[in-house]
């Protein structure tokens, strides 16, 4: 398929974004011990719609932040880039592949035309009138949303709104495949998965004996097979001989690149376990240590989207979720942007208190590896 230059740059891009946000979201304290996946695609086409209406210091951040160079790339050119890779996603057939935006936008508030039509334009974006001070109805408007964009694979994406919310951005992905050469489900028998060098839990692991596209990498001492789906998709799984995390401090978009382009068809007997994940991440801090800092502050330029308020970003989610069977995966994710006005601070209550005398199933770390969706 034919990509305009800046499409491909764009996905270029988009895996480098992906590698430095998959090693922040490793870094938490909440991560050592649970399966880590995420869309880098639904995050930075969140972030990448959000600067459409950034100005000043908050644009540059935003676009520098994603990976773009202004003396290699204009915003504009980017912008018709992501306008590109939501059109030629959206017209897959040989798989079920989705991708949008929206915007919920509090009835009082008032957005710059030039900033709808845009996000219209380049994003497919729907908009919706919304009553934020109603915060349980506002909730049940965006999560029905989600579940009916995600074919009901995000059902709660929203589970506390701000009343003083003037704006909810959404970017949403759905995928469901099917593999090229689908395991047989009467070979799935249950089998003990290598978390580490001596722990082991048992799994539903698949099999199937065929032809498959592998690479040997050995400067990284990893084995790579790529799992290919109806059309020009596929899944990359790695097995590193060594530990996950040497593996996860060296590769790279380099990497990946070199791997796609030596891939053999070889016959193999490849086990792979079934399994589904499902992933929440508050966003806030990890973007913060990737030098997104302004959107969150009292000094962030959002004039493209309205010069009637100061609007600041007060928190990004994501949620995703795969499911691995015999016949092929699906996945789905979402990333929420919530917008609020400087002035709006969350209500800080000191209690008063006096004092008297007196005395006072398959667990979710079970892959025991971190999933890495280069969506």
């Amino acid at each position: 398929m034919h990509h305009p230059s800046g499409s491909l740059r764009i996905f270029k891009e988009n895996i480098d974004f992906a590698f430095r946000l998959y090693k922040h979201i490793s870094a938490l304290p909440d991560s050592q011990s649970k399966n880590i996946f995420f869309s880098p695609l639904s995050v930075s086409m969140a972030l990448a719609a959000l600067s459409l209406g950034a100005r000043g210091q908050t644009h540059q951040q935003l676009f520098e932040g994603l990976g773009f160079n202004r003396t290699d790339i204009t915003a504009d050119e980017v912008s018709q880039a992501f306008q590109h890779v939501l059109q030629d996603l959206n017209k897959k057939t040989a798989a079920d592949l989705s991708l949008g935006n929206a915007l919920f936008i509090e009835e009082t508030f008032k957005p710059r035309p030039e900033f709808l039509e845009s996000m219209k334009l380049y994003f497919q974006s729907e908009g919706f009138s919304t009553n934020f001070s109603k915060t349980e109805e506002a909730k049940e408007q965006i999560n029905k949303y989600v579940e009916e964009k995600t074919k009901g694979k995000i059902t709660n994406l929203v589970e506390k709104l701000d009343p003083q919310t003037v704006m909810y951005l959404i970017s949403y992905i759905y995928f469901k495949g099917k593999w090229e050469v689908p395991f047989d489900p009467n070979s799935t028998k249950e089998a003990p998965f290598h978390i580490n060098d001596t722990t082991t839990v048992p799994v539903q692991m698949m099999s199937e004996k065929n032809d498959f596209h592998v690479y040997y990498d050995k400067e990284i001492s990893t084995d790579v097979l790529q799992l290919k789906y109806n059309g020009s998709v596929s899944m990359l799984l790695l097995l590193p001989e060594k530990s996950l995390s040497g593996l996860e401090n060296v590769i790279c978009r380099q990497h990946v690149a070199k791997w796609l382009r030596w891939m053999k068809k070889e016959n193999y007997r490849v086990f792979v376990p079934k399994f589904s994940i499902g992933t929440s991440y508050s966003l806030n801090d990890v973007l913060t240590g990737m030098g997104f800092t302004h959107i969150f502050d009292d000094t962030a330029d959002f004039t493209g989207i309205t010069e009637e308020q100061k609007v600041k970003v007060s928190e990004v989610v994501h949620q995703a979720t795969l499911d691995i069977d015999e016949l092929g995966a699906t996945a789905a994710a979402v990333t929420g942007v919530v917008l609020v006005p400087y002035s709006a601070q969350r209500t800080r209550i000191l209690r008063y208190c006096s004092f008297s005398k007196g005395p006072l199933s398959l667990p979710e770390d079970a892959l025991g590896s971190h999933w890495l969706g280069f969506t």
